[in-house]
């Protein structure tokens, strides 16, 4: 390529010009040149001299090296191999078309370049995928890497939910809030005082929008939503003390895991936080002894230490501390779409890492009859039976164009705990033939006779029969051999 071809970078000297807001005439008084001349310059009738060169690098402070650099030829191989993919097979496309949009449009051309990557990484992982989940043994180790959000949730398995030093954290918070029961709020913002010159302040909804907690940094102020209720504001200030008073730990806590990414990381430190301010405001001793006292009465739990009912069951999956173990649960939360949201387990019950819940779970049917506590006794296809309840709960929204968000919590445990409950009373937890089939999800369960059935199982091949018509959409014809996979 000539030396002339080589300065044709009008794009760059547009591209210059649109960062710094200038008009072709403001820059062209800058350079010593008329409008009209930059105006064939940005259009490639023109190449920049060095002479020129010099002058934009005295005026606008750039890297001469870098902004000389010929970007079309590589851009234009680029398109090249975007354009060899069988995907435009029928394409019209010529060498000519490359260097126009090369010359013309780089920034659409680079654009091109960059989407078919994240087309190609997407399909490639796809295919990865599919492999995998043709293998059932494979699903549960499926690109781990690729969704942070289900590492943290293993993070959280591994550890069953129970970390000493955030309680015992919390614990010495509350010896120096020496707040009186009810009073955690003024307890804790006076904390932020003291120790961090941190100010709190209600801000309106129209201020604050869809956000519940922001920390300003320069102000040294925290700003709440007025849409939270009280249990929510003290919550997201003992989330804050996490952040500012123990970050140390909580970075130590996150980092000594095989957590893949920052990304990672970062959702890990936000979980150890939440797990704090849950501690913070239902203490291990004091919450673990009401609960016992109470046989686990979610509601009554809720009155006395001022939190919701999530917040309840949430620490309740939590009390694995040695010597003074609570009853091991599990917790689902699901929207009315049947995702999952968040999921912890310090029992034996393993969650589907990718998919929903069984539909035949009583978390879905509490949707049917929000606030009202649902039980459910259950079994496993391996034959573990499990005791649990389920309750709709609401978030706040934003008034009356963003309404309240609605989800419904499933906590349970296995039954041999479940005389432990209030919620077991009446129920002859012995009989094994009143339990529900279920199974951790659709894709995973090996159940063949069930109606509810979303998906066939992934190891048995899936056989149609035109002159069959089960209740599920794959019907397996009773006494029929399947084939595994």
């Amino acid at each position: 390529m000539g030396a002339d071809k080589k300065a044709m970078l009008g794009h760059k000297v547009r591209r210059l010009r649109r960062d710094h807001n200038l008009t072709q005439a403001q820059m062209a008084e800058q350079l010593g040149i008329s409008a009209s001349y930059l105006n064939l310059i940005e259009h490639n009738q023109r190449p920049v001299t060095v002479q020129l060169l010099l002058k934009l690098g005295q005026a606008f402070e750039i890297d001469l090296q870098a902004f000389a650099e010929d970007e079309e030829s590589r851009l234009i191989a680029g398109l090249r191999e975007v354009f060899a993919d069988p995907l435009f097979a029928g394409s019209d496309v010529k060498n000519s078309d490359f260097r126009e949009l090369a010359a013309v449009a780089p920034t659409l051309g680079q654009a091109v370049v960059t989407l078919y990557q994240a087309y190609r990484e997407s399909r490639e992982d796809i295919e990865a995928l599919a492999g995998r989940v043709a293998d059932r043994d494979k699903l549960q180790v499926v690109q781990a890497a690729a969704f942070p959000v289900e590492e943290v949730r293993d993070f959280f398995h591994a550890q069953g939910n129970h970390f000493p030093e955030l309680e015992s954290a919390a614990e010495e918070l509350w010896r120096d809030l020496k707040a009186e029961s009810g009073d955690l709020y003024r307890g804790l913002t006076d904390f932020l005082s003291r120790a961090h010159g941190v100010r709190v302040k209600l801000m309106p909804m129209d201020v604050m929008g869809t956000g519940l907690r922001r920390f300003d940094r320069h102000s040294r102020r925290i700003l709440l939503s007025e849409m939270l209720p009280p249990s929510g504001r003290n919550f997201q200030l003992a989330c804050q003390i996490a952040l500012l008073h123990h970050r140390d730990l909580l970075d130590r806590l996150a980092a000594g895991t095989s957590l893949s990414g920052d990304e990672a990381r970062r959702l890990t430190r936000i979980g150890l936080s939440n797990y704090f301010a849950g501690a913070v405001l239902m203490p291990y001793d004091r919450f673990i002894e009401a609960a016992r006292s109470v046989r686990y009465d979610i509601e009554i739990l809720g009155h006395r230490f001022d939190a919701s009912f999530e917040q309840v069951c949430h620490r309740l999956t939590t009390l694995q501390r040695p010597g003074a173990k609570g009853v091991p649960f599990f917790l689902i939360r699901v929207d009315n779409a049947g995702n999952v949201s968040k999921r912890f387990s310090a029992g034996s019950l393993n969650f589907a890492r990718f998919g929903g819940a069984c539909p035949r779970w009583n978390v879905h049917d509490a949707f049917r009859s929000p606030g009202q506590i649902m039980t459910q006794l259950a079994r496993m296809p391996d034959g573990t039976t499990y005791f649990s309840i389920a309750r709709t709960v609401d978030k706040s929204g934003g008034g009356w164009r963003s309404p309240p968000q609605q989800f419904a919590i499933g906590l349970g445990c296995d039954v041999a705990h479940a005389g432990q409950l209030v919620y077991a009373e009446g129920v002859d937890l012995d009989n094994v033939g009143a339990a529900t089939p279920i199974g951790v999800n659709c894709r995973l369960c090996p159940r063949l006779d069930c109606s509810q059935r979303a998906f066939p199982p992934l190891n048995h091949r899936l056989i149609i029969d035109e002159n069959q018509r089960g209740l599920s959409t794959y019907f397996f014809m009773p006494g029929r051999q399947q084939t595994e996979l």
